[in-house]
């Protein structure tokens, strides 16, 4: 039997959760000088409010080793193996912690695997581990997969406001400003667990087209692959982005979910990341 274990950025649905018995280890959010625990007692719709009031970025910290070690003990009982993927080692500190976490229990039936990725590119690549684990694949073919599945995934990150650039010291103020009022939006893209900037378009819908456009190029013809989108208080963008990209493309589907606060502290209110 193969235990499956992710951390919570992945931004899944909760009844993908259930369906495969994924077992989450949260990350811990500050936010005005108050901590939370990510999916547990802070909802959405509560981080959107309070990361819009606070002065200062809220700030992400990633579970301890000791509580991956926890879970993959409790997991790893009898004959049973624990794979365990965590968000991007180049965006947070989680990766090193489950790995220390598998040092500390110093046992061979935990396996932990980057996913170099984020939210629901993270996610997908969950999904795939977990329809592999049903089929009976080995933790070895299932981590050969991954590794296929990770170099081929393009992850869009569209930015609606840069207030968070801002408060995280990468902008200036007055350049922040200017962009608002220009209504210039930003587009980056996950290559290699680390973010860049692709693009930058001014107005709404022209930067929606542009993403929708760069879809395309990136698909190639291709057909049947799954999408996940995710966004930070911004349904009405997502909903017309879902229904083009099944116009359009042809996907197997597309998942659609809130933005956790781990993500959504990168991307700010109305952001978006795209994932297939």
């Amino acid at each position: 039997m193969l235990s499956l274990v992710a951390d919570s950025s992945c931004d899944l649905p909760q009844e993908i959760i259930d369906r495969y018995g994924i077992r989450l280890v949260p990350l811990k959010i500050m936010i005005g000088g108050k901590e939370y625990t990510e999916g547990v007692d802070l909802s959405a719709e509560e981080f959107v409010r309070e990361m819009n009031a606070a002065d200062e970025l809220p700030k992400t910290s990633q579970p301890s080793p000791e509580d991956f070690s926890r879970v993959f003990e409790e997991l790893s009982a009898g004959d049973n193996e624990v794979l365990c993927l965590t968000i991007s080692s180049k965006l947070s500190g989680t990766y090193q912690s489950a790995s220390l976490g598998k040092e500390i229990l110093a046992s061979p039936k935990v396996t932990v695997f980057d996913t170099l990725a984020g939210s629901l590119g993270h996610g997908l690549q969950i999904i795939k581990a977990a329809e592999m684990a049903v089929k009976g694949f080995s933790v070895a073919k299932i981590v050969e997969e991954l590794k296929r599945y990770r170099e081929r995934m393009n992850i869009l990150i569209l930015l609606d406001t840069l207030e968070n650039i801002v408060k995280g010291g990468r902008l200036s103020r007055f350049k922040g400003s200017l962009a608002e009022i220009l209504n210039i939006k930003m587009l980056l893209e996950g290559i290699d667990g680390e973010v860049r900037l692709v693009d930058k378009v001014r107005g709404r819908k022209r930067f929606l087209w542009h993403v929708l456009e760069l879809i395309g190029k990136r698909l190639n013809g291709s057909r049947n692959l799954a999408f996940g989108i995710t966004h930070v208080n911004n349904l009405g963008d997502v909903e017309f982005l879902a229904q083009e990209i099944k116009k359009r493309y042809y996907p197997k589907g597309i998942i659609v979910n809130n933005m956790g606060a781990t993500m959504g502290t990168y991307a700010g209110n109305g952001g978006i990341i795209i994932s297939f």
